[in-house]
């Protein structure tokens, strides 16, 4: 009982250290779709923060393609803001939005799957590996930083072989987000090829690396939305701060990713005119998982004070991020979009239309190549898609 409550109250002394960096102010403050007050909640607001998977640099773990970095320190916070916003929509998925994060506390299943996917090995879904050698084929070469919207074309590819997740992501062309394709993206019929019949046989007990539960169910695939947006020149245009703005108080939000040239954040939500984010230019040692599938996660929450900057501060170059597991989820973004946004007549921040522009290419949802193997799709260069770790075995080709 004693220990129980020491701990207790080191995570208040924690939480008062912590809140300490916030102002006194009756403003509200918005953390990805929930509102908090300081002069109220303020430990809640704490733990709604602390909660978010935070990824930072790492160093000590195996050469990406054998004989690459060993360290993304200095190019990889981009990729790192990228895995916070996909690692949020998949907490959304699997554990819900208020889902909270507890040092010490026994947690499900789930989050230690998703945080599987995230470890800097090759063999993970996404991990800083897997990203780098995509973005090869975003004409970015390993150990070169990337902007926001290759970070989300990467996501984008990355997720065709995620069949535990089984997102369909949707990133924006031309500031437009076409109703009609994502309707068409999210209801496709799932994939019948023996790639999933094969993955199904699946004897890999690690948790949650490709593991197929499900990878043939019908119906709305969740949806993770990435918006890439120029907010202006060299600065951004203040006749967007209030549209930017309302996107974090909508219940969809993942956030978005931007910064500063060659210094990229995580935006999880404001105050005023403050922008709060988690930043990643911190340095950490690998971590690997342990022989039962778990995960020493202390290391991938932030719990000191989060950072704060000037919304005016903000590079012109962003990705929006939103998550809608249901239809009536993204319905409902429609909505909202409609009301906040496109309320602006001129200069919008980017535009909601239903159907396909007539003048653009047809929209083809992506589809996952057609290679088999029993498990973890391992990318290590543009020529050879896939390369398997001795464990794995080729079924066919």
């Amino acid at each position: 009982m004693e220990s129980v409550l020491s701990r207790y109250e080191n995570q208040i002394t924690i939480l008062s250290d912590y809140l300490e960096e916030f102002p006194e102010t009756d403003e509200p403050v918005w953390i990805l779709g929930r509102q908090h007050h300081l002069n109220a909640d303020k430990s809640k607001l704490l733990l709604d923060i602390s909660a978010r998977l935070w990824f930072t640099y790492r160093r000590k773990f195996s050469p990406i393609g054998g004989t690459g970095p060993s360290s993304d320190a200095g190019w990889g916070c981009m990729l790192r803001c990228g895995q916070m916003m996909l690692a949020q929509a998949l907490i959304c998925r699997h554990l819900g939005r208020d889902w909270q994060w507890e040092k010490h506390k026994k947690q499900p299943e789930e989050y230690h799957r998703i945080l599987q996917c995230f470890l800097d090995r090759k063999d993970c879904c996404y991990s800083i590996h897997q990203m780098a050698q995509m973005g090869v084929g975003e004409g970015k070469s390993i150990g070169e930083w990337f902007g926001p919207n290759t970070v989300a074309q990467v996501l984008k590819k990355l997720a065709l072989f995620d069949e535990w997740n089984s997102l369909a992501v949707y990133v924006s062309m031309d500031n437009t987000v076409v109703i009609e394709d994502i309707k068409k993206m999210c209801w496709s019929p799932p994939q019948s090829s023996s790639a999933s019949h094969s993955s199904a046989h699946l004897h890999r007990s690690a948790l949650g690396r490709s593991k197929n539960t499900g990878g043939l169910c019908t119906g709305w695939k969740p949806l993770l939305l990435i918006i890439p947006l120029r907010l202006g020149i060299n600065h951004i245009n203040p006749v967007y701060i209030d549209a930017f703005k309302e996107c974090f108080k909508m219940p969809q939000s993942l956030g978005a990713l931007g910064g500063k040239p060659n210094n990229a954040y995580y935006f999880i939500g404001f105050l005023g005119n403050e922008l709060i984010y988690l930043d990643p230019h911190t340095t950490q040692s690998f971590v690997d998982s342990e022989e039962n599938g778990t995960v020493d996660d202390e290391s991938f929450h932030c719990q000191e004070a989060p950072h704060r900057m000037k919304i005016m501060n903000l590079d012109p170059s962003v990705a929006l991020g939103f998550f809608c597991k249901e239809e009536c989820d993204f319905d409902n973004w429609c909505s909202l979009v409609q009301k906040e946004i496109l309320k602006q007549q001129s200069l919008r921040m980017f535009e909601l239309v239903q159907k396909h522009p007539p003048h653009w290419p047809p929209f083809i949802p992506p589809t996952k190549p057609e290679v088999t193997t029993t498990g973890a799709e391992l990318i290590e260069s543009t020529d050879k898609l896939f390369e398997l770790e001795e464990e794995f075995e080729i079924l066919s080709v």
